[in-house]
């Protein structure tokens, strides 16, 4: 996927935890380690103002594009 989710070092550098984050931005643990672990396929713009709000960050820290991986995931499924 040519989008790389780096929340993990966000929340790194933050000094905090998922389950904490979680409660504070009103989503699921589940969900937020679905994220965290880049095995989502979308991010509504609310969730990712609250992520940005709760970690006073700006969605460029948190999201990357990596151009030439855009069907690496794909590839695999077949």
């Amino acid at each position: 996927m040519p989008i790389i989710v780096n929340l993990d070092v966000v929340m790194a550098q933050r000094k905090i935890g998922a389950s904490e984050l979680a409660s504070r931005v009103g989503i699921t643990l589940s969900n937020l380690s679905i994220l965290k672990n880049n095995r989502a396929k979308a991010i509504r713009f609310s969730t990712l103002c609250a992520i940005c709000a709760e970690l006073g960050c700006q969605p460029g820290d948190i999201l990357e594009y990596v151009e030439g991986d855009e069907d690496e995931n794909e590839l695999d499924s077949d």
